[in-house]
């Protein structure tokens, strides 16, 4: 499924904002409970420290912080809709968005959750430039939030040193598809039979997941997304000058870039500091890439993820000139 933006119009990432939590677990941390070693995991995964979120705090109040921060960001203080992407909500009913909206003074706003695991992010921003495009609303904040912590086994050492916690958001806006920033087309994709390769089991607490047979499925779906995305907005894969992939394995967004035949530095890595972050490792690392100026405005970006469901989903988009907002764990930051 694609979907481009109609008659010129499009949503424009306007504002960036992240929360990660205070606490960081290095690999040198879980080496003294697991059989491993900060050399082992981070040659395998590209992985040195994650973030993991109070007991007390939620997955709500992460993606609250980051949705004010998105804001701050944007000069703005509202939106029409709140939409939050996330595989670890509070509760299993009701969905975590409209409590999110309530934190952020939005009550009465539109608001709700989208779980597409790791492609969360990706599918509600497609979800959220569709409703803007459409002239639904004009305006959308769509949030990554994720408390991982509280689905991850620590005695399992295959997803204790891959996952972290935290939240990244973006302010959508409408606008024209001839602005910096402007989402110009959205790939997404399924294939049910995965099912199991990425899962809670029925009954059990914990994440459960079968690591090569999902790096065997993730890099030819994300190259594929990616080409159908670019050839969609009449790009070749080579002029791609920002490749933002979910952040699960560096050896994964490795040779995604290597089967595009894209330079190394194109590739945008942020990983090391916080690990799998699910449906928030995309806005987190694209806070990442323009605190670090990594991309000029205007530049052709392209996100891609995959995911548990099995899902995945590529965005084209021109780089907006925005500066993020970053703020801390809640009680962290008083």
């Amino acid at each position: 499924m694609s979907s481009p933006p109609a008659a010129g119009r499009a949503a424009v990432l306007s504002g960036l904002g992240t929360c990660l939590p205070s606490r960081v677990v290095t690999n040198d941390d879980l080496a003294r409970h697991l059989d491993t070693s900060h050399e082992w995991i981070h040659s395998r995964t590209g992985i040195a420290r994650r973030r993991v979120a109070a007991p007390h705090t939620g997955t709500a109040e992460l993606a609250a912080a980051a949705g004010r921060a998105a804001l701050a960001s944007a000069g703005r203080t509202g939106c029409d809709l709140v939409l939050v992407a996330t595989t670890t909500p509070d509760r299993t009913c009701p969905a975590t968005a409209p409590r999110v909206a309530s934190l952020l003074d939005l009550s009465g706003t539109a608001a709700f959750d989208l779980s597409a695991v790791c492609s969360g992010f990706v599918y509600a921003l497609a979800v959220a430039s569709s409703l803007i495009t459409a002239g639904t609303c004009e305006s959308a904040l769509v949030i990554g939030a994720e408390r991982y912590s509280t689905i991850t086994d620590p005695d399992d050492r295959s997803t204790a040193i891959l996952f972290g916690d935290g939240a990244g958001a973006v302010l959508l806006e409408r606008g024209t598809a001839a602005r910096d920033g402007a989402v110009l087309h959205t790939d997404l994709g399924s294939d049910g039979t995965g099912e199991e390769l990425i899962t809670v089991p029925p009954g059990e607490r914990y994440l459960r997941m079968r690591g090569r047979e999902v790096y065997a499925r993730a890099v030819p779906a994300m190259v594929d997304s990616t080409r159908r995305v670019a050839k969609a907005v009449g790009w070749e894969p080579g002029e791609i000058e920002g490749l933002i992939g979910h952040q699960a394995n560096i050896r994964i967004l490795q040779a995604v870039a290597r089967r595009l035949e894209l330079p190394a530095e194109r590739l945008v890595a942020h990983l090391e500091d916080v690990g799998n972050t699910a449906a928030a490792s995309i806005p987190l690392a694209m806070a990442h890439a323009a605190e670090e100026r990594r991309l000029a405005p205007g530049a052709r970006t392209v996100l891609t993820a995959f995911g548990g469901g099995l899902t995945w989903g590529s965005a084209a988009l021109t780089w907006a000139d925005v500066t993020p907002v970053h703020h801390l764990e809640p009680d962290a930051a008083g």
